[in-house]
């Protein structure tokens, strides 16, 4: 793995019941393809255009975990980073467990709540995520942005790295941006999660969006295709046109509205 992979973000999964009607509702309301992974047939990788976009697994069952999209951070060793999680107040889920096919991943949560993943193993080159035209990126709402650019920092090392690619991170108001290589890849924000005993979607998370050129007509279809919005007029942090959805089992996204004449 090189080193400027290190602490960047490396993949997008959501954990399914059911991988097959998964497949169905976001090949619908995001024109994906899929193909069988590496990890066996209960895994696809989604594709647009031929580039793999995101995994989804029917894991949810198998290791008890919520139906949820959840970001990968690549490490240069899961055991390593797992107890630096531990060390710093976070929890370990899953894991690590090694696959067949090699590399080994798990699931954790920052001190907030927040839960994400670390993996240590080969990655795809062809995969991105973050600003220009990239089909997705993804945020962290959580208490208190600085504190948790702190403990994700000390867990993935960032800004430790010694060359001009390697992940650091940057300071704007209230938000922090984790870049790779100049161009940012996440970012964390200070949300309004005081109120997530009434809005369970308000806890602190790490939330996957997805960029579509028409956000109406995507949000038509994941309705049609019994998908439901949780959006409200304080969820969203970020500029521009958003709706956020839960997919008929229960998982969360972000719709972000990206034209594609235009720089997303």
């Amino acid at each position: 793995m090189a080193a400027d992979v290190i602490g960047a973000p490396c993949w997008l999964s959501l954990a399914a019941r059911d991988r097959e009607a998964a497949e169905r509702f976001y090949g619908a309301v995001l024109g994906w393809s899929f193909r069988e992974g590496s990890f066996g047939r209960a895994y696809s990788v989604a594709e647009v255009g031929g580039v793999p976009v995101a995994g989804i697994g029917a894991i949810a069952g198998e290791f008890a975990v919520p139906v949820a999209w959840t970001p990968y951070f690549a490490v240069d060793e899961a055991d390593g980073a797992v107890g630096r999680v531990r060390e710093r107040g976070g929890t370990v889920g899953v894991g690590p467990v090694s696959f067949p096919a090699g590399g080994r991943a798990a699931l954790v949560a920052d001190r907030e709540g927040a839960v994400f993943g670390v993996w240590d193993g080969d990655v795809l080159a062809e995969w991105s995520v973050g600003a220009d035209r990239s089909p997705a990126w993804i945020e962290l709402h959580t208490a208190d942005a600085f504190d948790a650019a702190l403990f994700y920092g000390e867990v993935l090392g960032w800004g430790r790295g010694e060359s001009d690619g390697a992940c650091d991170t940057s300071y704007e108001e209230d938000q922090v941006v984790l870049r790779r290589r100049g161009r940012p890849v996440a970012r964390l924000n200070s949300g309004p999660i005081e109120q997530a005993a009434a809005k369970p979607q308000f806890r602190p998370r790490w939330l996957v969006h997805f960029r579509v050129p028409d956000l109406d007509a995507a949000v038509s279809l994941a309705l049609a295709h019994g998908g439901s919005t949780v959006t409200s007029p304080d969820w969203a942090v970020s500029a521009g046109r958003q709706t956020t959805l839960r997919d008929p089992d229960g998982g969360l996204f972000t719709l972000d509205h990206a034209p594609t004449s235009g720089a997303a």
